[in-house]
């Protein structure tokens, strides 16, 4: 057990379930681990590393403002104000938090937070574009030819694709069979991640003709692209499962962009914007059609807009 302070500052550890007395001024990490809780602090508590960080939940306003060494690692990985490192983090009042790393795994999983170049690896919640992408006539053609034509096919089209996105300011997060999910507004900041992506489709179709005329000498085929685009917010992060790393988007924002995308084959359409992206660009819209949809489920009925874009 630990000596019982006199100081009138209560820390409670909902990780630990656990209420620690602590003097004014002193850091979470040494109140933490003067209570005989084995708080992780891999660097030893000289903020070189951040194993040993807390999400404040409650009592933000006693904890005292960053350090210089707490601040260069939170600029670098983005942390917002609430996520602090206990090593560098003095109290002076009562503080409710919650520790980050418990185990192995952890300490694992937050030391590869330092190399991330894309800030994504934390988990943030972002407003972005999403965009689902699939390929019209791809059913028949996996069906009529050998899994290596089928495979080397969808490698050339993923590629190509790929490279129009990212000159578009946009990610591939996901590859599901010909499907592509793209996000928009999640690597940088840009004027307007909707008409990146837009855009894109627009550059994506173009590129198809060449495509096409590939597939039509080869395999005497062709292929066409149906896509929704939504916006919205939803968390991003970069997963890792230890052989796979990828930035991925989860929220519903995400899962009605897919839900929009499958809408084309119903309304005979090839690009559909929800109305929230469709304001995001009504100001480049040359033309445009609205359709009242049921959207798988979704409940009620959604408008979707089918754009063209002024030159």
């Amino acid at each position: 057990m630990y000596e019982q302070k006199d100081s009138g500052i209560e820390l409670y550890s909902q990780t630990d379930k656990l209420t620690i007395p602590a003097a004014t001024g002193t850091t979470i990490l040494r109140a933490t681990l003067e209570a005989g809780i084995n708080h992780t602090h891999v660097c030893g508590g000289n903020a070189r590393c951040t194993t040993c960080r807390v999400l404040i939940l409650e009592g933000l306003e006693n904890c005292l403002p960053r350090n210089e060494k707490e601040l260069r690692l939170a600029r670098q990985l983005g942390f917002p104000d609430h996520i602090r490192l206990a090593c560098q983090t003095k109290i002076t009042g009562p503080v409710t938090f919650k520790r980050s790393v418990v185990d192995e795994l952890d300490i694992n999983i937050i030391m590869k937070q330092i190399g991330d170049e894309s800030g994504t690896r934390l988990g943030k919640e972002v407003e972005l574009a999403v965009l689902f992408l699939d390929i019209e006539n791809y059913t028949r053609f996996a069906e009529a030819y050998p899994a290596y034509d089928v495979v080397h096919v969808l490698n050339r089209y993923y590629q190509t694709m790929n490279r129009i996105i990212e000159q578009h300011q946009g990610v591939i997060s996901d590859v599901a069979g010909d499907g592509i999910l793209a996000l928009f507004g999640v690597l940088r900041e840009t004027p307007n991640p909707v008409l990146d992506a837009v855009l894109a489709v627009k550059a994506m179709n173009q590129a198809l003709i060449g495509f096409n005329r590939y597939l039509e000498q080869m395999f005497d085929r062709s292929f066409g692209i149906r896509a929704g685009i939504n916006y919205g917010r939803a968390v991003i992060g970069s997963f890792d499962t230890g052989l796979m790393s990828k930035i991925s988007a989860i929220g519903d924002a995400v899962n009605l962009a897919g839900r929009i995308e499958e809408a084309n084959k119903d309304l005979g359409t090839r690009l559909l914007l929800s109305e929230s992206a469709f304001k995001r660009i009504k100001e480049r819209v040359a033309s445009s059609r609205a359709y009242q949809a049921e959207l798988k489920g979704k409940s009620g009925r959604h408008t979707l807009y089918q754009v063209e874009l002024k030159d």
